[in-house]
């Protein structure tokens, strides 16, 4: 078997939750490594959430997933995953499972600080850290916090770095969140997946990616929209004017011509998830329109 040096590692802090009540698996990672994403984090709706770093054996990922599948708990899995694995002191591995269940493993062969912190509906891991409070850090945000697990999961990531984080720096980071039929159209799982692949502040800029995919991707939440009449729909007119996608009469008339430059704007502007079919709009889009027409 070769050893690995230490410049082989995913030196990599990681997280891994599930939020029961919204039925959503995730995984959030940093690392001082060139595109994290495309190695840590895996998961499937419905049956759960891996992490898998240190010295990283990608094969983990679609292999845990198929054993979950098969109704195995998260420590079965782990177990199975490292028995045969002649490198396993050099793993690190974060699972949920589909019922919250979860494990966490550190090789004696990780580079110092390396652990992991469990509990229910959680893992996180970390190795080449500069200290233990950047695990504690990404549990006891996760722990503490509600709402969104997206949200959650990056906040958590943030924390972590405030701590502590990897003691090599930081460079890239990823989340990615699945639930049934959550992806774009309701295709596949894929409810958030994003990655920032190499920058100077990885976290900070999937917090800002996060925020840009909440407001083209996510639906409208209920009762946050306003309904376009009377002086609410002449200032929608005025500002779709301005920003040149309505070039009719100014007026307070919800009309076909209308409805047909609206529909131009919302899919123009990437708003597919938040068209609307009734006379309403969702209020974040109109927010934006605003903020758009005023830089007009």
């Amino acid at each position: 078997m070769q050893v690995p040096c230490k410049e082989q590692f995913v030196a990599t802090f990681s997280i891994v939750g599930y939020d029961p009540q919204n039925g959503e698996w995730g995984v959030a990672v940093q690392s001082k490594f060139l595109g994290v994403g495309a190695l840590v984090p895996w998961a499937k709706a419905g049956v759960g959430a891996i992490a898998t770093q240190s010295w990283c054996n990608t094969s983990f990922g679609p292999r845990g997933l198929e054993l979950l599948e098969q109704g195995l708990s998260a420590e079965e899995v782990m177990e199975q995953l490292l028995k045969d694995d002649e490198g396993r002191e050099y793993r690190q591995v974060g699972i949920v499972d589909a019922r919250g269940g979860a494990s966490t493993y550190t090789g004696k062969l990780c580079f110092d600080w390396a652990g992991g912190i469990k509990g229910r509906n959680f893992a996180c891991q970390g190795n080449i850290l500069v200290n233990p409070e950047t695990v504690q850090a990404l549990a006891d945000t996760f722990n503490n916090s509600e709402g969104d697990l997206a949200d959650r999961l990056v906040a958590a990531l943030d924390a972590a770095q405030d701590a502590g984080g990897d003691s090599r720096g930081k460079q890239s980071a990823a989340l990615l969140v699945v639930k049934d039929k959550g992806g774009y159209g309701g295709f596949n799982d894929r409810y958030v997946d994003l990655r920032v692949d190499d920058h100077p502040e990885p976290i900070k800029e999937l917090a800002r990616l996060l925020k840009l995919y909440k407001l083209y991707f996510y639906k409208t939440k209920p009762g946050n929209v306003v309904k376009l009449e009377g002086q609410q729909l002449i200032e929608i007119k005025e500002m779709l004017k301005r920003t040149g996608y309505y070039d009719g009469d100014i007026n307070d008339i919800f009309d076909d011509g209308f409805i047909k430059e609206l529909n131009r704007f919302y899919l123009t502007e990437n708003f597919d998830e938040r068209v609307r079919e009734d006379q309403y709009m969702d209020k974040e889009v109109l927010e934006f329109l605003c903020e758009f027409a005023q830089n007009k």
